[in-house]
């Protein structure tokens, strides 16, 4: 049923309830909410169909426990609808971001800046920052695209490298490259995930995520030009390098970044937008007006229609995930289900970075077991809700950003080791092993930085 014709015209019906939803933040209409609640549901069904099992298994407990929790309350079935309907902004965020990397890719910015990892350097632990700069600084437009665009290259340059030292610095020096993007770019989902869980302000949030980044991005570097400094590197065909080129390229792609930025925070305190829906209202015509001043306005849209359509048909997993868990926060909110977390985090009320600790933790085993970093977002919300109640929500939200950022270095279950796995040929659980020590590290930073802005 998964590959019925219909599930390729997903893209009209999503785009209607999103489309919905965007108006509703002008009218601030119930009965308009109401409305979008009951087109949530049938998302919902629709999406489970075609989701992963996983997801589905996340949706189900989601959906059980909060209906449980739901019948016990004795509330009116007639609020059923509008419990489906807090999460959709974070689904029409998702929806929009193809646009940005389309406009990178019509710009061929990916293909300028990847002509840095052809560059001469003596031995791997020269080329490992390098190679960690640039899938970075692609992965905060491109994502997921960014390392598998680094890897592709580092494949075909380390060839007459041994496999054991190819894969693992192809594993190393990507995956933790783009781990670091993600942490502070405007257009990651986890990061608008944290700031929609704890009201915390991105513009806040920003100084704080780019020391992280940087402090962990330093020690990652320095360790990785001594791990790989004894392996030689020579390269049959060096490739000449216009610096000039590459390096205008890079200017004009940094100053893109911080003028979107700048229109995000100046448009959302103007007229006092959260910062999902700025970002959200602001891709597309940001990516289009970008497009036009390259002259690429034809690349643009040969290259974001289809990927469009490509990417808002298969959202399946995160719209059962996210709408199942609107449900479930909306059903346990304010109810004595809480009271089962309560109890332990009283305990450890006046030890903080013992808790951040522990949240860290709980991020990597979960991810260990498969579930996306989203889903443990989920399975945390109750702890979240009573944290809030005494701690800085800036400082919760960098503990939940670094935790389920981290994960995706080693969730051997997840789309980006999977990908890093079948690229290399290794084992996803050696690519996991391999990344886990900065996994630690990473979230350790996040904790003392989140426990210092107490």
């Amino acid at each position: 049923m998964r590959n019925h014709p219909i599930f390729q015209y997903l893209f009209i019906f999503y785009s209607f309830v999103f489309l919905l939803d965007i108006l509703n933040e002008f009218l601030e209409s119930a009965k308009l909410n109401y409305f979008i609640g009951i087109l949530a549901i049938i998302m919902l069904a629709v999406s489970f169909i075609g989701a992963s099992k996983l997801f589905r298994i996340l949706g189900i407990v989601f959906m059980g426990v909060g209906a449980v929790v739901f019948i016990g309350t004795g509330q009116s079935f007639s609020e059923i609808p509008a419990m489906f309907t807090s999460n959709i902004s974070l689904l029409t965020l998702f929806c929009m971001l193809p646009w940005m990397n389309s406009v990178v890719k019509s710009g061929r910015f990916d293909r300028s800046l990847n002509n840095l990892l052809h560059a001469k350097v003596t031995d791997l632990g020269q080329l490992y920052p390098r190679s960690s700069i640039t899938t970075l600084i692609l992965g905060a437009f491109l994502n997921l695209s960014a390392a598998t665009i680094a890897q592709d290259v580092l494949k075909t340059n380390l060839k007459s490298m041994g496999e054991k030292v190819r894969n693992s610095f192809i594993s190393t020096a990507t995956l933790r490259g783009y781990t670091l993007a993600l942490l502070w770019s405007p257009l990651e989902i986890l990061l608008a995930t944290a700031i929609f869980m704890t009201g915390a302000d991105y513009v806040s949030l920003l100084p704080w995520l780019l020391l992280i980044a940087a402090i962990t991005f330093l020690l990652d570097s320095l360790w990785g030009r001594i791990f790989y400094k004894k392996h030689d590197y020579v390269q049959e065909h060096v490739k000449t390098i216009n610096y000039k080129k590459v390096g205008n390229k890079l200017v004009h792609l940094l100053i893109s970044l911080a003028l979107f930025l700048t229109l995000v925070i100046c448009i959302g305190s103007a007229f006092n937008l959260d910062f999902i829906f700025t970002v959200t209202i602001l891709i597309f015509p940001f990516a289009f007006l970008w497009a036009v001043f390259m002259k690429r306005l034809r690349s643009f849209w040969t290259i974001g229609w289809p990927t469009w359509k490509e990417k808002t048909n298969s959202m399946q997993n995160f719209s059962v995930l996210f709408i199942s868990l609107a449900f479930f926060a909306n059903s346990i909110d304010g109810t004595s289900v809480l009271d089962f977390v309560q109890k332990p985090i009283t305990a450890f009320a006046d030890y903080p970075l013992l808790i951040f600790f522990f949240i860290q933790v709980i991020f990597i085993l979960m991810s260990l077991f498969g579930v996306h970093p989203l889903g443990t977002i989920g399975v945390l919300t109750g702890i979240f809700t009573l944290l809030l109640e005494t701690l800085n929500p800036v400082s919760l939200a960098i503990v939940i950003v670094t935790g389920a950022v981290s994960t995706l270095t080693v969730g051997a279950y997840g789309l980006v080791v999977q990908i890093t796995s079948m690229n290399t040929g290794q084992n996803p659980y050696r690519i996991t092993w391999t990344n886990l020590p900065f996994a630690l590290i990473y979230g350790g930073i996040g904790s003392v930085v989140a426990y210092l802005l107490l």
